[in-house]
């Protein structure tokens, strides 16, 4: 029988997930569900594939380049989601849009980003996280990375870092030295890229001095505890940048009561590449991934897009990178115990059928051959 080979391939960015492989993914998966339920998260279930608008350059998610479009029948324009948080506030705008007390939603699924230039990245991985919806307060900010925190430590991962940032002291700055918008795209693209000396050049070239510029480039120092926030307060200060300092150092004060200090350090300078974050922001690192293992932040004005003012702010995992970070650590991932096998012949069948039902029933995984 004549068969096309091309069947046999997934495209590219693909993969498939099978055997051991995806029992360890699937124990991973039931550790940080089952941790994420105990702070109160429900879970919800939102579409893989959604109208193009919820996601449209101005929601400020990924590059409309980036995304896999799609017509339905009558010519609308969708998309397969890229990310949860857009998703997630639509679904709670349409349902929840005369709610005001918090809400705790928490997601697991694919998201998919299509690149011409994938470097050995995934179109398709999976994602796990939580959003908290209308909680405006620094303790929503504290719930969320313990959440976070505590669901790695539940993995086995010991070794990461939680770095985070504050977007309101970024845009402080820009307002107070006048930053015109143009240039304030371009220094946030290489701060946030890490390219301090890309940065400072720029300043340069805007004729800011020496002052100015290392308004911006004082803020790529990391920092761990309160007293180190607290330097970088001035008298003068914008008073949005003033706030962020403070919101953080408040934060600070908060983590340590969960009792996660350790695993949370500050940088200023981080900025996310998605344009709907509002104030605090972070990513989550660790050996052998290559890049952040989490991320999220404060998104206080996207809900207002889809009909709904109300304060947010949600953390996300990127589970594949979890598990190479796991693999590639030592760490090892339990799986559940190898089937039981019990042979039969024609003449006993009966009599090892009952037999398997029985194990079945008391939870033994039974393979009858």
């Amino acid at each position: 029988m004549d068969f096309n080979n091309d069947l046999l391939h997934t495209p590219d960015g693909m993969r498939d997930t099978y055997g051991k492989e995806m029992a360890k993914k699937s124990d991973i998966m039931n550790r940080i569900r089952n941790r994420i339920r105990l702070y109160g998260y429900e879970e919800i279930q939102t579409p893989t594939i959604e109208f193009y608008d919820v996601f449209s350059s101005e929601v400020g998610t990924k590059p409309v380049r980036e995304l896999y479009k799609l017509l339905d029948n009558e010519g609308n324009l969708l998309v397969l989601r890229p990310d949860f948080t857009p998703s997630v506030a639509r679904c709670a705008a349409k349902y929840f849009y005369d709610e005001a007390s918090p809400i705790r939603f928490t997601y697991a699924g694919s998201v998919f980003g299509n690149t011409s230039s994938l470097q050995g990245k995934l179109s398709e991985t999976i994602q796990m996280g939580a959003e908290l919806i209308n909680a405006p307060s620094v303790n929503a900010d504290a719930e969320i990375l313990a959440l976070l925190i505590d669901s790695l430590l539940q993995t086995g991962l010991t070794q990461f870092q939680i770095s985070v940032g504050n977007v309101d002291y970024f845009k402080g700055i820009c307002q107070a030295v006048g930053l015109d918008q143009q240039t304030e795209t371009q220094l946030r693209d290489r701060l946030s890229g890490k390219n301090y000396f890309a940065a400072e050049e720029l300043l340069r070239g805007q004729g800011f001095d020496r002052a100015t510029r290392d308004l911006f480039l004082k803020a790529t120092r990391f920092v761990s505890t309160r007293e180190e926030l607290s330097q970088f307060l001035t008298p003068d200060m914008h008073p949005q940048a003033r706030g962020a300092i403070e919101r953080l150092m408040e934060l600070c004060d908060l983590i340590e009561a969960y009792g996660f200090s350790q695993y949370v350090s500050y940088d200023l300078s981080l900025l996310s590449k998605y344009r709907y974050y509002t104030g605090i922001v972070f990513k989550g690192y660790t050996y052998g991934a290559g890049e952040a293992i989490a991320s999220g932040g404060r998104y206080d004005g996207l809900l207002s897009y889809y009909g709904k003012s109300a304060a947010a702010i949600g953390v996300m995992i990127q589970l594949d990178l979890l598990m190479e970070a796991l693999r590639r650590q030592g760490i090892a991932v339990e799986t559940a115990p190898a089937p039981q096998k019990l042979a039969f012949s024609d003449g006993d069948a009966v009599t090892q059928i009952g037999r398997a039902m029985e194990l079945r029933s008391q939870g033994h995984a039974v393979i009858l051959q």
